[in-house]
C-alpha cells in the first residue's frame, strides 16, 4: 500500500547512528584516559626530544667545523697561487677576486716562525673572534655553533690551522660570521625537523611495542581481576604462555584465584556445617539434659548393677557435653581477651588432670615442679587448655593399649626468658607421620574419635595470653608438647 511507513530504518540514519555511538565511545575514552598509558606516552616524548637535542648539538659543532674548513681550503689553494707570483704580488682587483672566491677577508701564512699576510681586504670594524682548529677541547668545539648563532652581525672568526697543501706551521684565515650564521641556522631548522621526525617515528614505534607487549596484557590482568571481583566463580580466562614477567603475574593470577575459589568452597561448606553443626547442638544438649536428669534418677536406685554402671554413664555424659562444648566453642566468632592473674600451677594441673579422667590405676599424672609455683594466665582459659592436653594424651595411650593398661602424664615447669614454659610429655605411641605438620589446623586428628578441635582450641588460648603451644618431639617412645606463658 502506498500510505505504508516502512518501520525500519535508513541505511543513512543508521550509519549516522554508528558514527554517533563511535564518537560517544572515543569522546569517553579520550575524557577518561589510562594514566599509565598517559605516563608512558609523556615520557616517550621526553625521551625523544632528549634523542633529538643530543643529535643536534654534535651536527651543529660538525657543520660549523666542516664550514671553516672549507673556507681554510679555499684559502689555502688561493695562497699558493699568490706564491707563485714574482714577489708575491696581486694585483688589487685579482685579491679581491680570490678573497671573495674563498669567503675570507684575509690570508696568513706562518713558515718557521715568520708570519705573512698574503691576502687582507680593508680595516674590520669589530676585532674577530679566535678559533684554533688544532686544539682538541670538546667543549669549545661544542659551543662555537651556538657563539656564532648568538653573535653581532659585523662579527667575523679569524680561523687557524694546519695547512693541508702546503709547508708551513700553520695557515690563518679571517671571514665574516654572518654568511656562516645563516647556513648554520637553516642546517639546524633542517637538521632540527629531521631528527623530531625521526625521534616522533622511533618514539611511536616504540610506544606501539609498549602498549602492545606491556599495557594490552595488563588491561587483560586487570579485566580478569574485574570479573573475578564480580563473580569468582564465573570460569576464567586461562593464562598465556608468555614466558617474560607479564606471563609470570598471569600465571601467578591465576593460581591466586585457583586458591581463593577453593578457599571460598571451602568456606561455604564450613558455613553450611556450622549451620548444621549448631542444629545439631542444640538436640544433643536437650538430649544430654534429658539423659543426665534420667541418670540423676538412678543414682537412688538400690540396683548394684546400676550403681557400678551409673559412674560409666555418668563419664560418657561428660564427655558429650564436652564435645558438643568444645564445638561451640571453636564455632565462635571471637574468643573473649584472657583476664590474667596469679593461677597456682599445682592446683590448676590437679583439676585439669581430674576432668580429662587421669587417675591412679589409669594413666596417671607425674607433677614435676615446685608445689608454689604461680602462672600468669586467665584461669577458665588454662583450665581448658590443660584438659585438652591432657585429653588427648590419655585418648592416645588408650587407643594404642586397646583401652587396658597403664600410661603416665607427666608435667614440668622451669623459668624461661621472661615466661614460664610448662612441658607436658606422655609415654604414648606419638603423633602419626601424615598430621604431624598439620597438628594445630581444625578438624585434624591423629586419634580414633577425636574432632581434631582439642589442639587447635589449645593454640589459640595459648596465643591469645601472648605465649604458644608447640609440639617439641613425638614418637614411638612418647609426645613433648612445651607451652609458653609470659610472666606477665
Amino acid at each position: 500500500m502506498s500510505g505504508a511507513v516502512d518501520p525500519s530504518p535508513k541505511p543513512g540514519l543508521a550509519r549516522v547512528r554508528t558514527w554517533l555511538t563511535a564518537a560517544a565511545a572515543l569522546r569517553q575514552q579520550v575524557s577518561r584516559p589510562d594514566p599509565l598509558a598517559t605516563r608512558l606516552l609523556l615520557l616517550t616524548a621526553v625521551f625523544t626530544g632528549v634523542v633529538a637535542v643530543l643529535i643536534l648539538a654534535p651536527s651543529a659543532a660538525t657543520f660549523h667545523e666542516r664550514w671553516l674548513r672549507d673556507r681554510l681550503q679555499s684559502a689555502e689553494l688561493a695562497s699558493v697561487g699568490v706564491e707563485a707570483l714574482p714577489y708575491s704580488a696581486v694585483e688589487p682587483e685579482t685579491g679581491d677576486q680570490l678573497l671573495a672566491i674563498g669567503g675570507v677577508t684575509a690570508v696568513a701564512v706562518s713558515d718557521q716562525g715568520v708570519l705573512r699576510l698574503l691576502l687582507q681586504a680593508p680595516a674590520l670594524p669589530r676585532t674577530p673572534d679566535f678559533i684554533d682548529l688544532r686544539r682538541d677541547s670538546l667543549g669549545a668545539w661544542l659551543l662555537d655553533p651556538w657563539r656564532t648563532l648568538a653573535g653581532h652581525p659585523d662579527r667575523s672568526i679569524r680561523v687557524r690551522a694546519a695547512p693541508r697543501y702546503r709547508t708551513g706551521d700553520y695557515i690563518e684565515i679571517v671571514a665574516p660570521a654572518e654568511p656562516l650564521k645563516q647556513e648554520l641556522r637553516a642546517y639546524l631548522l633542517n637538521t632540527l625537523l629531521l631528527s623530531l621526525a625521526i625521534a616522533a617515528a622511533a618514539g611511536g614505534l616504540l610506544y606501539a611495542g609498549l602498549a602492545l607487549l606491556v599495557l594490552r596484557p595488563l588491561r587483560r590482568v586487570t579485566r580478569a581481576i574485574e570479573r573475578f571481583a564480580g563473580d569468582p566463580q564465573a570460569p576464567t580466562e586461562a593464562p598465556s604462555a608468555r614466558d617474560d614477567a607479564i606471563g609470570q603475574v598471569e600465571r601467578e593470577l591465576a593460581r591466586m584465584q585457583a586458591e581463593v575459589r577453593q578457599s571460598l568452597q571451602s568456606r561455604q561448606r564450613l558455613v553450611a556445617l556450622g549451620e548444621a553443626v549448631a542444629r545439631i547442638n542444640h538436640d544433643l544438649r536437650n538430649m544430654l539434659t534429658s539423659a543426665q536428669m534420667a541418670s540423676e534418677r538412678l543414682a537412688a536406685s538400690p540396683d548394684p548393677m546400676v550403681a557400678r554402671a551409673l559412674p560409666r554413664l555418668e563419664r560418657a555424659l561428660t564427655r558429650a557435653s564436652d564435645l558438643s562444648g568444645n564445638v561451640l566453642d571453636y564455632g565462635r566468632s571471637e574468643e573473649p581477651a584472657p583476664v590474667r592473674r596469679r593461677v597456682p600451677l599445682a592446683a590448676a594441673v590437679e583439676a585439669a588432670a581430674e576432668d580429662a579422667d587421669l587417675d591412679p590405676d589409669g594413666v596417671r599424672l607425674e607433677r614435676r615442679f615446685a608445689a608454689r609455683t604461680t602462672v600468669a594466665a586467665d584461669p577458665d582459659q588454662l583450665h581448658r587448655l590443660l584438659v585438652n592436653l591432657m585429653r588427648n594424651a590419655r585418648q592416645a595411650i588408650l587407643n594404642a593399649r586397646a583401652g587396658a593398661g597403664r600410661g603416665r602424664v607427666r608435667v614440668s615447669a622451669r623459668m624461661g626468658v621472661g615466661a614460664w614454659v610448662l612441658r607436658l610429655e606422655d609415654d604414648g605411641p606419638g603423633v602419626p607421620e601424615r598430621v604431624r605438620e598439620r597438628l594445630f589446623q581444625p578438624f585434624v586428628t591423629g586419634a580414633r574419635g577425636g574432632t581434631g578441635l582439642g589442639l587447635a582450641i589449645a593454640r589459640e588460648l595459648a596465643q591469645a595470653h601472648g605465649g604458644d603451644l608447640t609440639l617439641v618431639e613425638t614418637g614411638p617412645q612418647g609426645t613433648v608438647f612445651e607451652l609458653v606463658l609470659p610472666l606477665a
